[in-house]
């Protein structure tokens, strides 16, 4: 056994013993401190914080005008071919966690009360998620829904208990099993996904079960998306041969996975000697225009995947993906990212870019003290 696969294995027991407490609530991305922290901000009118409201509340999803459009069968197939309610479905949940942060900032009930109707429309009309891009849908819509209604549950007293019955049985009856059995042999941006929710789902529902089976999964689980195996040890990531866009999704969704962990106690960030810090900062350094070390990725079932190149395409697009991270590295750890810094530059105020990614990332995140 080498050096590094002793540390490895000793970090992973050391999480595991942190398994079993209960959970902070709210303890999602945010916990209260967080939240608190953020509104002082906004309300003092300090940049980036400043930008970052400015753009939330020039959104779309964000308006009190803002209508749920609920379907009973999510049908979203390969390449968005078809997308029956797979748009929606995202966009709403995004929608209920602007409304929900609207809430907290600005103390006004019809904010809250937006996002319940959100829920209430989907938890009242929902019955099915199918086809071959049911688990994506899940898993990044999930995760926006997931951290409204644990911000409004823990903040505001006019969520009704048979409304909450009706959206957790949304959550556990139809979004559960569709991802409870991951996609291991997919990229790993699917499995990614899928974990960030399924933890979501472990703290809203107060389900230690299903949190420590994500958490587990995700570090060193059988799978593409787990930190161990979407990642090489010099920071290459399983999709680095694909698209540059594919991997910030990766990158994005371990993060925030990293981040839920985090806030329940559990450190993710730093598994397998900090490899999630590694692929931020190799693919940073990549689409900051300088040349990594790149070799032909072959899967954890041995499958070789892409070329022996790393791969051009979209290395000039800059997603909304690297907030968090600095975040937790730079900001309460104190390791220098200068590339990750760089994509900041160009990303800031993180917003929503793209659909697949958490909002709002600057605004919840940018340079917090260290704790």
């Amino acid at each position: 056994m080498t050096k590094k696969t002793f540390i490895s294995l000793l970090y992973v027991l050391m999480c595991t013993v942190c398994f079993g407490q209960e959970f902070v609530h709210p303890g999602m991305l945010h916990t209260t401190s967080d939240l608190e922290f953020m509104k002082a901000k906004i309300l003092a009118g300090e940049e980036p914080w400043k930008e970052a409201w400015n753009q939330l509340k020039d959104s779309e999803i964000a308006s009190l005008r803002y209508k749920p459009t609920p379907f009973k069968v999510v049908d979203n197939g390969p390449y968005n071919q078809p997308d029956n309610g797979g748009k929606e479905f995202v966009r709403d949940g995004a929608s209920a966690y602007t409304m929900a942060l609207q809430w907290y900032v600005e103390g006004d009930e019809a904010y809250a009360e937006k996002a319940i109707e959100i829920f209430n429309a989907w938890a009242n009309t929902l019955e099915l998620v199918v086809n071959h891009n049911r688990q994506l849908k899940v898993g990044t819509a999930g995760i926006k829904y997931l951290n409204a209604a644990e911000i409004i549950k823990y903040t505001y007293k006019g969520w009704s208990d048979k409304d909450r019955k009706a959206f957790e049985d949304m959550v556990i009856n139809i979004w559960y099993p569709v991802i409870t059995d991951w996609t291991p042999r997919y990229n790993g941006n699917w499995d990614a996904a899928n974990g960030q929710t399924i933890m979501c789902i472990g703290i809203f529902l107060d389900r230690r079960d299903i949190f420590d089976k994500a958490c587990k999964q995700l570090t060193d689980g059988d799978s593409n998306g787990s930190i161990k195996n979407y990642f090489y040890e010099n920071g290459q990531c399983q999709e680095s041969g694909r698209d540059q866009q594919h991997v910030q999704m990766g990158l994005a969704f371990l993060a925030c996975a990293a981040e839920i962990a985090w806030n329940q106690k559990i450190d993710l960030y730093g598994a397998f000697d900090n490899r999630l810090y590694k692929g931020f900062e190799y693919t940073a350094k990549y689409m900051s225009g300088e040349d990594v070390p790149h070799i032909q990725y072959i899967t954890w079932f041995g499958k070789p995947v892409y070329g022996p190149e790393i791969s051009p395409k979209q290395r000039e697009k800059i997603c909304p993906a690297w907030e968090r991270a600095y975040h937790h590295y730079h900001d309460r750890k104190g390791m220098d990212m200068p590339y990750t810094y760089k994509m900041i530059q160009k990303s800031r105020p993180e917003g929503t870019v793209n659909q697949s990614f958490m909002p709002w990332a600057s605004l919840t995140s940018a340079d917090f003290p260290v704790q």
